[in-house]
């Protein structure tokens, strides 16, 4: 009461019945039917346990931790049966590393909202989720990394799904080709010169447009120019973030081709990882140039996770999933016109050349699509909401 904590004595009536000997007490209707507490409080601990830590709801009310779980265990599968969420047209499927596992993360990729959080990520689990997905057919585009149970589990529930590997996860091997080659050459340099490199790494994986300083620009050309070999990765690098500036998938495949053709023997060991996405996920790969979806929100989901649970000092995986999907305030709901047509009585039943007033007539309705918003979800974690 008024924010604090408040005790209630009840003179509770104990009855027998004579008919079968069992006892039971007088029915109070403001008070839980499982615990020694009010409705009014089992809500509030319900709102509060998706917000705050679980110790904390303790700590502030005089229960303990464990209560709390309990509640928001039960409140959590309450929520999952009222709260629909709709499927959407473009499903974005990634991953996150949490609790010492990696997670399937689900999401609506046009309007940019985590729709679930899977326990594993094997082909088994996306196949169960993806099956019991409603409307599935309205789903048109599948945006994923390069993981092959999802394009299994894809192919099998949702074959009419377009699939398309997410650019990201794409030149990130490229990336990685000249942090290899980096490595490599750091042993036949000085210890500071080591240093040195390390620190200016980030010059290496920075676009050359990108490049605004003339330091970096300068600390670039110094560290080509020592070791050719880098200096002609970092250009295939960089001409390979080129092919996805094209228009066409036509000039984006001619690129790469020419790409492929500039890469020299004793570069092929480090591109080698990237060669072979591209020759296995060569359709996926290319579908992105006529439909550019892409799942890069969902990269910044791994800190979003992980500060939730250093901040809940261990949370369970339902936790941390409930404490993202469920959240007032986080969950997206979009209002999103719908035209219906809307017969009039008995409109089936006359002829065509019906008067006007007797024709079909149309009407807008509302379609609510569900998910937690991710730059709420971010804005939330850097104001320390959570």
């Amino acid at each position: 009461m008024h924010a604090k904590r408040v005790g209630i004595y009840v003179n509770r009536q104990r009855y027998k019945c004579r008919e079968c000997n069992e006892t039971f007490f007088e029915n109070l209707p403001d008070m839980d039917v499982n615990r020694s507490v009010t409705n009014r409080l089992i809500n509030w601990i319900q709102e509060a346990s998706l917000e705050k830590t679980f110790t904390s709801i303790a700590e502030e009310i005089g229960v303990d931790e464990k209560t709390v779980r309990n509640i928001f265990n039960d409140y959590v599968t309450e929520l999952e049966t009222k709260t629909d969420f709709r499927t959407p047209k473009w499903l974005g499927i990634d991953e996150v590393h949490l609790l010492k596992n990696y997670r399937c993360v689900i999401t609506d990729v046009e309007n940019k909202s985590v729709i679930d959080i899977l326990r594993k990520r094997n082909k088994d689990t996306v196949v169960s989720y993806l099956s019991k997905l409603q409307d599935i057919d309205k789903i048109e585009l599948v945006a994923m990394d390069m993981w092959r149970p999802y394009k299994d589990a894809v192919n099998m529930v949702i074959p009419h799904a377009k699939i398309v590997i997410d650019k990201f996860h794409v030149v990130k091997l490229a990336n990685e080709a000249l942090e290899k080659i980096r490595k490599a050459n750091r042993q036949s340099v000085s210890a500071k010169e080591r240093r040195q490199l390390m620190r200016d790494r980030y010059v290496l994986l920075t676009r050359r447009k990108d490049l605004n300083d003339f330091d970096d620009q300068i600390k670039l050309q110094v560290w080509t120019d020592m070791f050719p070999l880098l200096g002609h990765a970092y250009e295939l690098k960089e001409q390979f973030f080129d092919i996805y500036e094209a228009k066409t998938v036509d000039e984006a495949y001619k690129l790469y081709q020419e790409w492929l053709s500039n890469v020299p023997k004793e570069l092929m060991t480090y591109f080698g990882d990237l060669i072979k996405a591209m020759t296995n996920w060569e359709e996926e790969i290319f579908n992105y140039f006529t439909s550019p979806i892409t799942n890069a929100y969902t990269e910044s989901l791994n800190r979003l996770i992980k500060t939730i649970n250093h901040i809940g000092r261990g949370y369970s995986f339902e936790a941390l999933r409930a404490k993202i999907l469920f959240t007032q305030g986080y969950r997206k709901v979009k209002r999103k016109k719908k035209f219906k047509e809307v017969e009039v009585t008995f409109g089936k039943m006359l002829p065509d050349k019906m008067p006007n007033w007797l024709k079909p007539e149309y009407e807008w309705v509302y379609e609510d699509i569900y998910g937690a918003d991710f730059s709420t979800l971010i804005k939330a974690m850097d104001e320390g909401s959570f």
